[in-house]
């Protein structure tokens, strides 16, 4: 029981050491001296209850995803709310269940917040994750992108690229490409203008991507290391 405790604690330390970015010594010291360095780890980073307490619950939604969707049916079981549902569907959105996940968006759009924006918004992803194009534009229409949800514009292009709309899938892409944001997107934006023969921009803004990424902090561009990467290694194909 001993050992499976300290494995425990091991395993929430170094979760939240990634999480939080914390500097790479600090595993050493969780993994080569677990109870003392798990002890002063949490003394010196866990700060409240309430932190403690959510890393907690990611964790067992990682080691047992499964649990937190049970606990959800139940309550949706005793409860059937609009909140109860979409809650259910958010859940296995997490898991990348997109069909179960549209199941239950549907379900629930079909109440008294059938116009929901959130819930359309949430919709636009899944439909995305399953190929189904023509639902991503459908429901775009129904939600302000540009206003209140940005980052499904994303989805919206690369829909309208699928469906033949390249002009103006580029002019729906271009608004993802702003500084020090969006690096994934951007990334998808340069392999998109490569696709219409458009090298030169491509390249543009591949490099203002590594500029931006070069520029700051060692401890933020460490988190997009693999950003430079992908940002490198298309380069040299161009």
């Amino acid at each position: 029981m001993y050992y499976y405790l300290i494995i425990g604690l091991q395993i929430f330390c170094v979760y939240h050491a990634y999480k939080n970015s914390s500097n790479y010594y600090w595993y050493f010291i969780i993994f080569f001296i677990p109870l003392i360095g798990c002890v002063v780890y949490l003394l010196t980073h866990v700060i409240n209850k309430r932190e403690v307490a959510n890393i907690t619950d990611e964790i067992v939604t990682i080691i047992n995803p499964t649990k937190k969707i049970k606990d959800l049916e139940q309550k949706l079981k005793f409860s059937n709310t609009f909140e109860n549902r979409v809650n259910l569907g958010d859940a296995f959105l997490e898991i990348r269940d997109y069909p179960n996940a549209m199941f239950h968006y549907e379900k629930s759009l079909k109440s008294n917040f059938k116009n929901d924006p959130f819930t359309l918004n949430k919709l636009i992803k899944c439909y995305f994750e399953t190929s189904d194009f023509d639902k991503v534009i459908e429901i775009t229409n129904k939600i302000n992108l540009d206003k209140d949800f940005k980052e499904s514009i994303y989805y919206y292009g690369l829909a309208l690229e699928e469906k033949g709309n390249i002009e103006a899938a580029e002019i729906q892409l271009k608004k993802i490409d702003t500084r020090y944001s969006n690096y994934d997107e951007r990334i998808e934006f340069a392999k998109f203008l490569i696709r219409r023969d458009k090298s030169l921009d491509a390249k543009e803004v591949l490099e203002e991507i590594l500029l931006e990424i070069k520029s700051m902090i060692k401890q933020n561009a460490r988190k997009h290391r693999y950003i430079v990467s992908e940002a490198e290694k298309i380069m040299n194909e161009i």
